[in-house]
């Protein structure tokens, strides 16, 4: 069993930045695939960003030039660094562990709100 504790996020002004973090506890975790997916008021989940165990990284069109993913295996955990944020970057971000570069894993956090406003 994996456990994950999402923080980070909050409310900033459009061309601000936020780096969001995500702690994972229980089963070793450097071996997974690891990433972040957001979900905005009456739409699907989508994927942000995902990093394998190898360290290469995927982005979603959307985020790619703003949105930095990295990890950190020794702490058991992932980094979003959001720089640039959009009104429509605004959501309810989720860690994901698991899976692969490509494909979501079947540990979730409970979600961290980001608002981008002015």
């Amino acid at each position: 069993q994996v456990q994950l504790v999402e923080s980070g996020g909050g409310l900033v002004q459009p061309g601000g930045s936020l780096r969001l973090s995500c702690a994972a506890s229980g089963r070793i975790v450097s071996g997974n695939a690891m990433g972040w997916y957001r979900q905005a008021p009456g739409k699907q989940r989508e994927v942000v960003a995902r990093i394998n165990s190898a360290g290469k990284m995927d982005y979603t069109n959307s985020v790619k030039g703003r949105f930095t993913i990295s990890r950190d295996n020794a702490k058991n955990s992932v980094y979003l660094q959001m720089n640039s944020l959009k009104p429509e970057d605004t959501a309810v971000y989720y860690c994901n562990v698991g899976g692969a570069l490509y494909r979501a894993g079947e540990y979730w956090g409970q979600g961290t709100q980001v608002t981008v406003s002015s």
